[in-house]
């Protein structure tokens, strides 16, 4: 009997309720889920395996690294085929930013699975990247190449990757927008409604009101782009008076 066929046959709690919170962030089950667990083990546990070696998640870290890289540069070979080495080489760090797999990280709150004898509250940004990165590295052993193109395109690609706004083409037409209600002392607020679409892929509607007023609705795959593509058709709904204010 293998190891995950041991662990789904009867499933502590403890493994049960991880189990369940690795498959909500996931979007698909996990096989052998004492790969996840080693994702989320922190160097200060000094745990070895059976054969001596560190269990943690930093070779896992590196894997994933490796697994991000790939996956993000084919997509960015295939979404600009003009770009040469240089660009396409500069675009891949934009997404891999330690900055932005810290927010990723983050936003998934992967922290709280963490096991570590140092206190979390004494962890540097960065333990947010590292773990995302780790837990690429563990569906990329767990699941293979496939399904790690899957998790990063729904996770990272879709919801975020935008090559105009990389290239710093694109400027904030939420920005914009905001800036010109707040001189004009109009009221504005975003809203989230139901999204009534039969994608696959989960999104978010939104819709933006001035003065009570509903400017522009838009549905994307993260509620940052609905918003932001949500102002853009505001933006041009209400172009003349907000050029003519810049002038």
């Amino acid at each position: 009997m293998g190891l995950a066929s041991k662990i789904f046959k009867s499933p502590p709690k403890a493994d049960g309720d991880f189990f369940l919170a690795m498959k909500q962030i996931l979007g698909f089950k996990p096989k052998e889920i004492e790969v996840y667990k080693r994702a989320f083990l922190h160097r200060s546990l000094n745990k070895k395996d059976d054969e001596g070696n560190p269990m943690n998640y930093e070779r896992l870290e590196f894997l994933g690294d490796a697994m991000l890289g790939t996956i993000i540069s084919k997509h960015l070979y295939k979404e600009v085929p003009g770009g040469d080495e240089g660009y396409l080489t500069k675009m891949r760090s934009k997404v891999v930013s330690r900055k932005h797999l810290n927010e990723l990280g983050i936003d998934l709150g992967l922290l709280k699975y963490v096991q570590s004898r140092i206190p979390k509250s004494h962890f540097g940004e960065n333990i947010h990247g590292n773990v995302f990165e780790a837990l690429v590295g563990a569906i990329y052993l767990d699941r293979g190449y496939p399904f790690c193109e899957r998790f990063i395109n729904r996770k990272v690609i879709e919801p975020y990757v935008d090559i105009e706004q990389l290239e710093g083409k694109v400027i904030s037409y939420k920005s914009l927008v905001i800036e010109w209600c707040q001189k004009q002392k109009k009221t504005f607020h975003y809203d989230v409604y139901d999204d009534t679409g039969n994608d696959t892929l989960r999104h978010f509607a939104v819709k933006l009101s001035i003065q009570d007023k509903v400017m522009a609705k838009a549905r994307a795959t993260s509620k940052k782009k609905a918003e932001e593509k949500a102002s853009k058709r505001a933006y041009f709904a209400l172009q003349r008076k907000i050029e003519n204010q810049q002038d």
